[in-house]
């Protein structure tokens, strides 16, 4: 009698999708010896944003967390989600890294490789396949479903057959914003299991309320595997609830063979775990037919929202919805998955937010155009092509093979801070952040972000009431303190708003300071950082809150208008800022790393 395997993903995609991937390894070890006794097929627990956000919000060794799981979980194949060329980045990487990160990935304890492009480009997963099966892992090839004019049912099968033929161990359908419906999956799958002799399996998001149906449609001809997700973090944008396929398919010829009971024990653990994490719920996380339309991956609409709210443009993101498909289509319709969500999404939000289409185009559009992350599914927009990147030469062969060796160079970079290959690997995949927590675990500085907002002596939650007004050498601001980072960090982040400019200041004396009127060298350090509000055809500002990549002029450098004299970067996308007129760079207000928001002045340029 057929078995349907079940694959959780509550150790990575459920809390990804819900949570903004927040969840800490402290969280997940103490239930892990019930989930190891379960009898899954899989754990996913690894990859994706779980990587990224390790280093840059939890503090924590991404390749300890592997290695404490492998530990706690002797019994059950973990996988994890990579981006073929991508691996666990937003950029391609050279052959050598790709190597290098999946054969230390296995060596720390992974099982299965869930290898996938976000273009559907088979060329770009060639390299982390080989290395794979070289470690003798699973490797698991992935179609990245989607719909548009240029994807249809034979298109999807024919991927399946080169997948067999490059050595996969079996195959994945991956649905990533829940836009499959339950006949569509029925012929799908058929034709998938009739044309490739391989196991298949199905992973898809319940966003748009489908999920559990296309699940169903799908074992009935021929699946083998389902991705579910404990019910207390399953639903909306993640997944179907394992205690509901499990009990559906008890007594079937499909019949799991789990413990129904059991895997509830597992969940009520899980419903006190996401209390926890309360503050990190978009209220963009329940069930959204528009996916079916916009085809935004779940955790995509909470960064878009996160993104807008810095902005108070919240209410733009209906316009923002309606506007990636016609980014999308621009680029010639691309599955939206990382990175490609984050370039569209970017984009659109760009588009929306100067309320004048392309008027900035970020590098990673520019990237895309070109070529440099593989071929576009359909022709790209020409006019777009030739606003973006100009004379350059389009790329027309596999991405990586313009790339030279770089791990040793790498290595070099990052110097005495990495203690082994695995640290390396951290600094490669995020430069800025992977650099930044190495020097702060070797000064012993790491700290998590907040899990709850900070409280007084008293337990009390601070709301931030100081609100004065300040004079400082014969000017008068309106200074309102509206938050501040936890004590005992080398450096403490507070948060102002000065005449209703939102400001960051990081200050480096802890002991004596508090969120009193008294704050006066935080306050002092906020005034000395003011910038200027825009009030000149040569004042140079960003579109979108951000932070400082690199400042490429200097005070006294002649410009000309359109010349890229800032890098900026949001949603993990970085914006060349150009000079909006020709002259000579009379003022620069940011440094490299430091935050920045619209309505403010980063350069200045007088004719």
């Amino acid at each position: 009698m057929p078995k349907i395997n079940i694959t959780d993903v509550i150790l990575r995609d459920a809390h990804q999708s819900l949570l903004a991937t927040r969840m800490r390894t402290e969280d997940m070890l103490p239930i892990c010896p019930k989930l190891d006794a379960i009898g899954y097929w899989s754990l996913e627990c690894w990859g994706g944003a779980t990587f990224d956000a390790c280093v840059r919000f939890l503090k924590e060794d991404p390749w300890e967390r592997l290695r404490k799981l492998r530990e706690a979980l002797p019994n059950t194949r973990l996988q994890m989600l990579l981006r073929g060329q991508n691996l666990l980045g937003y950029r391609h990487y050279s052959d050598d890294v790709v190597r290098a990160f999946v054969h230390r990935a296995a060596d720390n304890g992974m099982d299965v490789f869930r290898i996938f492009d976000a273009l559907n480009d088979l060329r770009n997963l060639e390299t982390a396949i080989e290395a794979t099966k070289a470690a003798g892992k699973h490797a698991q090839g992935t179609i990245c479903y989607t719909v548009s004019p240029v994807h249809d049912v034979p298109g999807f099968v024919k991927m399946g057959k080169e997948l067999a033929a490059m050595g996969c161990d079996s195959i994945a359908l991956k649905d990533m914003a829940g836009l499959l419906t339950p006949y569509v999956t029925a012929e799908l799958v058929k034709a998938l299991k009739d044309s490739v002799d391989l196991p298949l399996h199905l992973h898809s998001h319940a966003t748009s309320g489908l999920a559990d149906m296309c699940h169903l449609k799908a074992i009935e001809n021929g699946c083998d595997t389902i991705d579910t997700a404990i019910s207390s973090m399953a639903g909306g944008t993640s997944h179907p609830p394992t205690e509901s396929m499990v009990a559906a398919l008890r007594g079937t010829e499909y019949d799991t063979g789990l413990d129904l009971e059991a895997i509830q024990e597992v969940g009520m653990y899980f419903y006190q775990v996401r209390k926890r994490y309360h503050q990190f719920e978009s209220e963009f996380t329940g069930v959204d037919t528009r996916v079916q339309t916009n085809q935004v991956p779940g955790g995509m609409i909470s960064n878009l929202a996160n993104q807008l709210k810095e902005q108070n443009a919240l209410d733009r993101m209906s316009a923002v919805l309606e506007e990636i498909p016609k980014v999308r289509k621009d680029l010639g319709y691309p599955p939206l998955v990382t990175p490609t969500s984050q370039i569209v999404g970017t984009q659109a939000v760009l588009n929306v937010l100067t309320e004048k289409r392309y008027q900035s185009i970020t590098n990673e559009v520019k990237l895309y155009l070109q070529g440099r992350y593989g071929a576009a599914p359909a022709p790209v927009n020409p006019t777009l092509q030739q606003q973006a990147i100009g004379k350059e030469d389009l790329i027309d062969c596999r991405p990586a093979d313009l790339l030279k060796p770089e791990l040793e160079r790498l290595a070099k970079d990052i110097g005495g801070l990495a203690g082994s290959d695995e640290d390396v690997l951290i600094f490669a995949m995020f430069p800025e952040i992977g650099r930044a927590f190495l020097e702060q675990r070797a000064a012993g500085t790491l700290s998590p972000e907040s899990l709850e907002p900070p409280k007084s002596a008293t337990g009390e939650v601070k709301s931030a009431p100081t609100e004065f007004n300040i004079n400082v050498h014969g000017e008068t601001y309106h200074i309102k303190v509206t938050g501040a980072g936890h004590k005992g960090q080398a450096e403490r982040h507070f948060y102002f708003t000065i005449d209703d400019i939102p400001e960051e200041v990081v200050v480096e004396t802890l002991d004596e300071l508090v969120l009193t009127g008294g704050t006066e060298g935080a306050v002092k350090t906020a005034i000395a950082g003011k910038r200027p509000k825009p009030s000149q055809p040569g004042h140079v500002v960003t579109s979108m809150p951000g932070n400082i990549v690199d400042v490429l002029v200097k005070e006294g450098d002649r410009v000309t208008a359109g010349q890229s004299v800032i890098v900026a970067e949001a949603m993990k996308m970085e914006t060349e800022i150009q000079a909006p007129i020709d002259g000579t760079v009379t003022g620069v207000y940011v440094v490299k790393g430091e935050a920045v928001n619209p309505d403010e002045v980063l350069l200045e340029i007088t004719p």
